[in-house]
């Protein structure tokens, strides 16, 4: 007996006749769908085997009960993968939006049906190179626009619930009542009366707080912790102080030269290039200190190497104004006729010049997108320009000029004149009739305000010492650990200094426009030189035809000639007369009138209407 025998010998003892069950059912199921095929569609089929054939068990109310609650999942689990699907798309097309600030350089131009026109390059070895470069960066700029949706805190500001309430008549008493016990200890006042008046610094991070007294005082300190760092007194006048790239060097304007101290207070360096200096700015991808002072020039100096990377005279007078650019490092100095100038180390000439203000410039600040800066200048005068055209966007006004300015992360313009701080929210993007909030502090002269980056907070020097108050939605909520962390300890401190000094930027790469960077030319070698050569036979041609290049002009110059014993000699022959001069006269003279006697003249009625111009080309011939 075959193994295919006792298999339907046991199905038949288990079962009985199942199978015989199985196929008169599936003959009639058969019957059915061969008339139901015949009246509908000829599209479907009977089934051909038992196992398409449905089961007894398929028939009985609770097997459709169960087939139509499998369905109802089914089709439940349809919905639900098609609204996430829904989802998915709004949440790439909101990546693909926010993906568009995160392109730097120039974008690939669009050929004629909207796609990126290929870069065409002639080795076949390169350019698998340059297309997987090209991936790379796509993949990275989806990557940082996919971060943004961990960025869960939000900027909160403060507003007015009524029409009558002004936001810059709240207190920092009564704005405290409603702070927690973090935020409420930010603000605080330290009375140093002896040394002031005081000017400031903080770090990238925003932890640390660098203090300088006019009288000499130094200090640094974890503000936030009060844990106080170092304090020593140098005994000579203090103008400006400066954070290096983290919290273990600071640089000092001293009376005499620049000093970098470290973290414990040792003097490390003496910078005595940098001469009786007022201002000081760093340069932090750079590693550069920049500086002016009472000389009027500006020090470019290499605080990893020591050299001087850059030495620049303006010839416009003693200056104490100086800012840097954080988004492109160009180094700006306002001077004392109301003209700010703008420096790269390698350049000698300014990249541009603006004229400001009608007198000396007292303040400036630098938004962090490289976009707006604002200066203040002794015509008691505030303005806001826009650096991409040069040009004035607002203008307000103080009771008295402003000493200091500063922009937060987040576009708030504080000002610091007299014994108030005031700033203004949205000053940069429009002009605003009234000022966010504003603080006075009686018998003192504010020096300098700085804005506490990711934080929420105004420090602002002052004849008597140092205060810090709360402005709500000043700094950024959401840090980027890789560019600076508030948080990070000794160890990740190591990590980015050593990253920093890797990934430092020569000096040259400091422009107007720092997109030049990395831009590709599609022309060939050949294609380039020739469209060189042809400009340059265009601005020939057009200096010829205005008459710089005077070919048939030939001057014989001769050693001697313009002596003054010469011009005195000839002076004597041009007034002497004699027989063969006036033969030369009177032959010209004859020679003139016979060649107008051979020109025949036209009659009137032989001119038509253009006969005058032939009479003008004639007289002029």
């Amino acid at each position: 007996m075959s193994a295919t025998d006792k298999l339907s010998l046991r199905s038949e003892a288990e079962g009985g006749s199942f199978a015989k069950g199985n196929v008169s059912h599936t003959a009639r199921q058969a019957d059915k769908d061969h008339v139901n095929n015949a009246e509908d569609s000829d599209s479907e089929r009977a089934p051909r085997t038992l196992r398409d054939a449905p089961a007894k068990s398929d028939r009985t109310p609770a097997a459709k009960k169960s087939k139509q609650r499998d369905n109802k999942k089914r089709s439940n689990k349809d919905v639900d993968n098609k609204k996430k699907k829904r989802e998915l798309d709004a949440i790439e097309k909101e990546i693909l939006a926010k993906s568009e600030k995160y392109q730097r350089g120039l974008k690939p131009t669009m050929g004629d049906d909207d796609k990126p026109a290929a870069i065409k390059v002639r080795s076949k070895k390169a350019q698998p190179k340059i297309e997987h470069e090209k991936r790379r960066r796509e993949i990275a700029i989806l990557d940082a626009a996919r971060s943004e949706m961990l960025l869960t805190e939000q900027a909160g500001y403060l507003e007015a619930e009524g029409e009558m309430e002004r936001t810059y008549k709240v207190t920092q008493d009564q704005l405290a009542d409603s702070l927690d016990i973090n935020t409420r200890a930010k603000i605080f006042d330290l009375k140093l009366e002896e040394f002031g008046p005081y000017v400031m610094d903080y770090t990238t991070n925003g932890r640390h707080l660098l203090l300088g007294g006019r009288k000499g005082h130094l200090a640094t300190m974890d503000w936030r912790s009060g844990k106080l760092g170092a304090e020593f007194h140098v005994r000579e006048t203090i103008r400006d102080v400066c954070w290096l790239h983290n919290e273990n060097l600071f640089a000092v304007a001293q009376k005499k030269y620049a000093y970098i101290y470290d973290h414990s207070g040792a003097e490390v360096h003496c910078l005595q290039k940098h001469v009786e200096p007022t201002a000081l700015g760093f340069l932090p991808f750079h590693f550069l200190l920049a500086s002016t002072g009472m000389t009027g020039r500006l020090m470019y100096q290499d605080v990893t190497e020591g050299r001087i990377i850059g030495e620049h005279k303006p010839g416009y007078g003693p200056n104490h104004v100086l800012k840097v650019n954080p988004y492109n490092a160009v180094v700006h100095m306002g001077h004392g006729n109301g003209i700010v100038t703008m420096w790269s180390p390698r350049q000698s000439q300014p990249l541009a010049k603006m004229l400001c203000h009608k007198g000396p410039v007292q303040a400036m600040a630098i938004d962090r997108s490289g976009t707006y800066m604002a200066t203040s200048g002794l015509d008691g005068s505030l303005k806001v320009w826009d650096i991409r055209n040069f040009k004035a966007l607002h203008e307000y006004s103080t009771m008295r000029p402003a000493q200091s300015l500063d922009i937060s992360q987040r576009g708030l313009l504080a000002a610091g004149w007299g014994a108030n701080v005031t700033v203004w929210k949205d000053a940069l993007v429009a002009k605003v009739d009234a000022p966010y909030m504003k603080r006075l502090l009686p018998s003192t002269t504010v020096s300098d305000v700085r804005f506490v980056p990711y934080d929420d907070v105004l420090g602002y020097g002052h004849s008597s010492g140092l205060s810090s108050i709360v402005i709500p939605g000043a700094g950024e909520p959401n840090f980027d650990a890789y560019v600076a962390n508030p948080f990070e300890t000794t160890k990740q401190r190591q990590e980015a200094e050593v990253k920093q000094l890797l990934d430092k930027l020569a000096p040259e790469t400091i422009q107007l426009d720092p997109t030049f960077i990395g831009r590709l030319d599609p022309r060939s070698r050949d294609q380039r030189q020739l469209e060189l050569l042809e400009s340059k036979r265009d601005q020939y041609a057009k200096d010829k035809a205005d008459g710089k290049y005077l070919d048939n002009e030939v001057k014989n110059k001769m050693k001697g000639r313009n002596s003054t014993a010469k011009r005195f000699a000839r002076k004597r022959l041009n007034n002497i007369m004699d027989l063969k001069k006036l033969n030369e006269i009177e032959h010209a003279e004859k020679k003139k009138l016979e060649s107008e006697a051979k020109r025949r003249k036209i009659p009137e009625s032989e001119k038509g209407a253009l006969g005058r111009f032939y009479d003008e080309k004639r007289n002029t011939a």
